[in-house]
């Protein structure tokens, strides 16, 4: 028989106590963020986790682009199993051992210290709100496929993504709930196309068109490759910073997290492999949005519309889900203690983040409105950076803490896990190295800042110039029933 988790020695530096008890026996403890809204089931979490990561095949040509037929389908083959499951797994474990909203924050704060779980906020934040930027320019494209010149003026421009990014923001205010249903739709319908256009065109598939290695002239890009292939696959562990949200997490999120790895891997085999199969393959012309020009000259221009349509749609999904993310972020990080009380502020009526939500649309819109170059590179180095202390948080949680209570656990031991983690630290550290010079100014400034703001933040706290809530010692578990206490 087990013994009591009250019995193990647990390291001074973080955990104090974790105790189980029966919610019929002992009373609640207050929670840090109670949640009024209905709390995310898992039919609706599966979609919503398809934004955080996908969003559908658009955005997938590029990898075509960069090294060919065979690497392409063996890359959206392998990177699921190297890439995505890992990130899956180790944010299946953590988010239902720690379930509050911060997720990653919490674990890099609880591993290594409140510092730490700042920093890894402000690499996962700017990723996000830089990616939040690249979504309506969706709706720009859409746009000029209609009516080209349409949004020629700058003026023109930035008035179309100002309503679309407002129109989708107002969404978010509504409750993650609605955000989670509404993904449903959102999905299928941005999927739609893709099904039509798998369908047509099978009796045109040549299978040995698949496994085409090289072209005459055409050197391997393994920078965009990559780069394209982890901004597909990426954004596992965006669902931890709304674990506070679901209903039953320990149960829910290791369901979810594997329904979504099925449903994303299948939605860009499927067209992936039935695209490359019925043309005749020319590597220069696959880039981003080249499915519509597939989908015209295998079914017509009717098809290409609805390509076209399909992708903004798919870009709404997208923009609410990394929305959704980025703002209770943000509640999660003030919840804590590492932010000041009013970004957690959440409205009175639809109990939602929205300081979070207002602040990550603003940051949106004016990085879309400076109209940065390489933002994809951007968004993959912080994100790089991210994952890194991640994954470092996970291993280290596990050395430093193993008796502690885990409802859902990796089945493997220490050595395991570090393998596990190997192939995604090799191609983070590719990334990070082939760069460039901009990304690395950017990014070094974004980091920068991060820390200043980090310090400047224990001045206000210190000097009680701004009000902090007191819960860094503290994580309360409203969903398991347990707590653990943290020490600093």
């Amino acid at each position: 028989m087990q013994e009591p988790l009250d019995s193990y020695p647990i390291s001074q530096d973080l955990l104090e106590k974790q105790k189980q008890y029966q919610e019929d026996q002992e009373p609640q403890p207050k929670t840090l963020t109670k949640a009024k809204n209905k709390r995310v089931a898992l039919l609706p979490l599966i979609f919503l986790i398809y934004f955080h990561v996908s969003g559908g095949p658009y955005g997938q040509e590029s990898v075509v682009g960069a090294a060919g037929p065979f690497f392409a389908i063996l890359g959206f083959i392998a990177f699921p199993l190297l890439w995505s499951a890992p990130e899956a797994l180790i944010t299946a474990e953590l988010s239902t051992a720690f379930p509050n909203n911060g997720g990653f924050v919490i674990w890099a704060h609880a591993a290594f210290g409140p510092f730490w779980g700042h920093l890894i906020g402000s690499w996962k934040f700017f990723s996000g709100v830089i990616n939040l930027a690249t979504f309506p320019g969706l709706c720009i494209g859409y746009v000029e496929s209609i009516g080209p010149g349409l949004v020629s003026s700058t003026l023109t421009r930035f008035s179309v993504v100002f309503f679309s990014t407002s129109i989708l923001s107002l969404m978010n205010f509504t409750g993650l709930h609605v955000v989670a249903y509404a993904s449903i739709p959102l999905a299928i319908l941005s999927l739609l196309p893709f099904l039509a256009l798998s369908f047509i065109a099978i009796p045109q598939i040549d299978p040995s068109r698949w496994v085409v290695v090289n072209q005459v002239g055409k050197d391997k890009e393994w920078k965009r490759f990559f780069n394209s292939l982890l901004w597909n696959l990426n954004s596992w562990d965006s669902v931890s910073t709304i674990v506070g949200e679901i209903k039953k997490p320990e149960q829910t999120l290791p369901k979810a997290l594997v329904s979504s790895m099925g449903l994303t891997s299948i939605a860009y085999l499927i067209p992936l492999l039935a695209c490359i199969g019925a043309i005749k393959i020319d590597l220069d012309d696959w880039i981003d949005g080249y499915y519509a020009v597939i989908a015209e000259d295998i079914a017509g221009p009717w098809l290409k519309r609805m390509i076209k349509l399909g992708s903004v749609i798919s870009g709404c999904g997208l923009f609410q889900a990394q929305l959704s993310s980025c703002s209770y972020q943000l509640q999660g990080m003030a919840d804590l203690g590492i932010l000041p009380r009013v970004f957690g502020k959440r409205s009175a009526f639809f109990d939602t983040p929205w300081v979070g939500i207002v602040l990550s649309t603003f940051i949106g819109l004016v990085v879309s409105a400076l109209r940065l170059q390489n933002l994809r590179i951007a968004v993959n180095f912080l994100y790089s950076m991210g994952m890194f202390l991640e994954f470092g948080s996970f291993l280290w949680l596990r050395v430093k803490f193993p008796e502690a209570a885990r409802p859902f656990k990796v089945p493997v031991g220490l050595y395991g896990l570090i393998a596990m983690c190997s192939f995604p630290c090799v191609v983070l550290l590719y990334l990070i190295f082939v760069a460039g010079l901009g990304v690395y100014l950017l990014c070094s400034a974004l980091t920068l800042l991060g820390i200043v703001f980090y310090f400047l933040m224990g001045v206000f706290k210190s000097n009680m110039l701004l009000d902090f809530n007191n819960n860094e010692k503290k994580l309360v578990d409203d969903n398991m029933g347990h707590y653990e206490k943290i020490v600093k």
